[in-house]
């Protein structure tokens, strides 16, 4: 897809934001679509079904979380990568918009071509969806699900089942933060009653077989890969 193909729309009430923000990524190639609260996104997401939305969390008549969950429940929009602008130390608005939602946040103030960079790796998502793929290549990491193996920098690891299967779920979606309880349900399922510390081993076991870098803590909220 090519870029000028690909719409986001940017939602913030401060016209600062909106102006160097929204440059940054026409300058880009992207079609860029502003709104200015919570309500207009609603109304601008259905009509223009823009392929990332960038949503700040604070807005006046209605909040980033508020929109964000409305968002969420039109068919249409299911699948639209979100991410949320927090400002530092706004914790509790990251564990509240991913429990929204949200793909991601980015925090600010942020710098433009950082902002452009963190963009660009969300929208690697819009690749044919990986999961219908037997074989995935994530730069030297290779993972085929039909035979259960992966090579990492052309040596095979052999894994065990869910070690190999939670690995597959986060390599799905690069950048993706997947909350716990979606990884208990995806990998798990209904087999047995495990806990949030089984991910934790489990991810430990990765780190140490792949790499600490490949792999990083949200706290309070799941795992994500990092490519």
């Amino acid at each position: 897809m090519k870029k000028r193909e690909i719409k986001i729309l940017l939602v913030d009430d401060e016209p600062d934001i909106l102006e160097i923000v929204g440059y940054n990524l026409s300058s880009e190639g992207y079609n860029v679509i502003t709104a200015e609260n919570g309500i207009e996104a609603v109304k601008k997401a259905k009509k223009e079904k823009p392929h990332l939305i960038i949503l700040d969390v604070m807005m006046p008549e209605m909040d980033g979380i508020e929109a964000c969950e409305q968002i969420r429940k039109i068919p249409d929009l299911s699948d639209v990568i979100i991410t949320f602008l927090t400002a530092r130390g706004e914790d509790y608005s990251q564990v509240a918009g991913f429990d929204a939602g949200a793909d991601d946040y980015i925090t600010k103030p942020i710098k433009p071509k950082v902002l452009v960079s963190k963009v660009k790796a969300l929208l690697r998502r819009l690749k044919e969806d990986d999961t219908a793929e037997s074989v995935m290549k994530i730069g030297s990491l290779v993972i085929n699900r039909e035979e259960y193996k992966i090579s990492h920098k052309g040596e095979e690891i052999i894994l065990p089942r869910k070690e190999f299967e939670l690995l597959s779920l986060l390599a799905t979606k690069p950048g993706k933060v997947f909350k716990r309880e979606e990884i208990l349900d995806k990998v798990w399922g209904n087999e047995v009653v495990v806990g949030g510390r089984t991910i934790d081993v489990h991810i430990r076991k990765l780190r140490e077989k792949i790499g600490d870098k490949c792999f990083k803590t949200v706290k309070g909220v799941g795992y994500k890969f990092v490519d």
